[in-house]
């Protein structure tokens, strides 16, 4: 249990890292002359990083296993992520960044999840995948309200120095606690190395999954954790503040949507209709706010509570395609699958950057954003509807 809490620290921290850039946007683009299309490039840069990384982390998880895995490269790459981070002066440092500490968060989740899948039955695979993301959510509520009221004591620099020294002191935990699961008796070791990934792409019944599951987290995480900053202080001119409080009080509706979504598919007996329910209601929400994008900050933060709530089915999702993986290739099954959500993700920061320098109009701040909004809804719209056709995975009873 300790080697389990350790890596939900850690987990904590890849949440933090994945969404505190919103609530620095404003002192990021004064101080260093940032614009919106490198801030988003910046923030792409440590989903895309931390996508390209689950190739080798899956390799790595199966043969050699999650203690040695996370650690190291949480140290060096989350470590030295946050100490560059706070000594940059140009954009692109930020951006370089960016790009390790995804490489040092990327193990950490899928350490988690390895541990799980060799340890307990696949019936309860969803709820603590699903609880221990909410756990780590917390790392959204830091990277809020508390982030900002700590830049503005302190300064932002240190801050981000102070963090990459608890990230250090993380992986050292990590390092000395985590105990690598036994490897199942009798496990073949067809698939191995990289080519265990063709096995995995052979398998049609993951095919309808993934589109979902690349789209799933990506408007949640991409309006938290990069374009609510510059939605609330370009269409309301909200200051940073205020921006972390909405986003606090978005980071604390995504930790109660993972808790929500934990046991549904035990209480349905169904995974694949939970999802469908949650993500279209997360649809309907983001038209919402394509729709009326200027509103008021009371209702606009209701819209993205709402969204925080039901665009956590990762979990879910997760589990559902975990339900299909031959036991020798559980460790590269979870990270294709998470290299698609993340992915997917980092894909669209990087083409909401597009959309929204593409859509500004200089008399009418609101138009880039109902252009983003619109964009979210038309692709998560697409993944929800190629998920319809995916083969149901019913929970095992206990």
């Amino acid at each position: 249990m300790a080697g389990i809490a350790a890596l939900a620290i850690a987990y904590v921290l890849s949440q933090f890292y994945r969404s505190f850039m919103a609530v620095l946007t404003p002192v990021l683009t004064v101080e260093l002359g940032a614009t919106k299309a490198e801030l988003s490039l910046a923030s792409g840069a440590f989903f895309i990083s931390f996508a390209l990384s689950q190739f080798a982390i899956g390799v790595s998880l199966d043969r050699i296993g999650p203690r040695r895995t996370a650690a190291a490269l949480l140290a060096f790459g989350g470590g030295g992520g946050a100490f560059l981070f706070a000594a940059a002066t140009q954009p692109w440092m930020i951006t370089a960044a960016m790009t390790l500490i995804g490489i040092g968060c990327a193990p950490v989740l899928m350490a988690s999840l390895f541990i799980f899948a060799r340890i307990y039955s696949t019936a309860r695979f969803a709820v603590l995948t699903s609880w221990l993301v909410a756990f780590g959510t917390a790392g959204n509520v830091i990277g809020a309200s508390p982030l900002a009221n700590a830049a503005e004591a302190f300064g932002w620099r240190p801050v981000m120095a102070a963090l990459g020294v608890v990230t250090l002191l993380t992986a050292a935990a990590m390092m000395v606690l985590v105990r690598d699961p036994e490897k199942p008796k009798g496990m073949h070791i067809s698939g191995t190395g990289f080519a265990g990934y063709g096995e995995l792409m052979r398998m049609r019944v993951l095919w309808p999954i993934i589109p979902l599951t690349a789209i799933n987290y990506a408007a949640t995480a991409g309006i938290r954790g990069l374009w609510a900053g510059p939605y609330l202080a370009d269409v309301y001119g909200a200051d940073t503040p205020v921006i972390g409080e909405v986003t606090l009080f978005m980071a604390l509706a995504m930790v109660a949507g993972s808790f929500i979504y934990g046991p549904l598919d035990t209480i349905f007996r169904t995974r694949k209709w939970v999802a469908v329910g949650g993500n279209f209601i997360s649809l309907l929400a983001i038209v919402y706010l394509a729709v009326n994008t200027v509103t008021g900050i009371p209702s606009t933060t209701l819209v993205l509570v709402v969204i925080g709530v039901c665009g956590m089915g990762y979990g879910l999702l997760m589990a559902h395609a975990r339900a299909f993986l031959p036991p020798h290739l559980v460790g590269r099954g979870v990270t294709l699958m998470n290299f698609f959500s993340i992915g997917g993700v980092g894909l669209m920061q990087f083409a909401t950057g597009g959309v929204v320098t593409a859509s500004i109009v200089p008399a009418e701040p609101a138009a880039a954003y109902t252009a983003l909004f619109t964009f979210y809804a038309v692709v998560l719209g697409l993944a929800l509807a190629i998920y319809l056709l995916a083969r149901d995975a019913k929970p095992e009873k206990h």
